[in-house]
């Protein structure tokens, strides 16, 4: 009996969240992504994607770890180059940690495709870093 009650009780709350998630995802897939979006702020850019994605995915799960390192190793690469000092291993390590949540997370395919996108641009700059700044 207790648990029944306790079911028709949280439903509505996790029917709000549903709700609440597809409200962030359809505002965010709203913009524009054209070159001049990108401009100057990649791993901003970046960094603003993960943090849509985090923001729709359920919390306390194997996808929320994944999400919070390759933030956390996004930041320490943003730190050091902005200290001018470039590591391609460290970049090498966010994309493999990138490409760990674009294989294994739950996401929607506009997602999946965002952070596809992000993966493209981080290897580009990979290949010609020199010109970025």
């Amino acid at each position: 009996m207790t648990g029944s009650v306790l079911l028709v009780l949280t439903k509505p709350a996790i029917a709000q969240d549903d709700e609440e998630r597809r409200r962030l995802e359809e505002r965010y897939h709203q913009d524009a992504r054209d070159e001049g979006w990108w401009r100057g702020r990649l791993f901003e850019r970046v960094r603003s994607d993960l943090d849509h994605v985090q923001a729709v995915t359920f919390r306390f799960s194997p996808d929320q770890y994944r999400l919070s390192r390759v933030k956390t190793e996004l930041n320490e690469l943003q730190d050091k180059y902005a200290a001018h000092g470039y590591s391609q291993p460290e970049l090498d390590d966010v994309i493999s940690s990138l490409q760990r949540v674009v294989a294994d997370n739950n996401l929607s395919e506009r997602d999946r495709d965002i952070l596809r996108d992000d993966l493209t641009r981080l290897r580009d700059f990979r290949e010609h870093h020199e010109g970025y700044r």
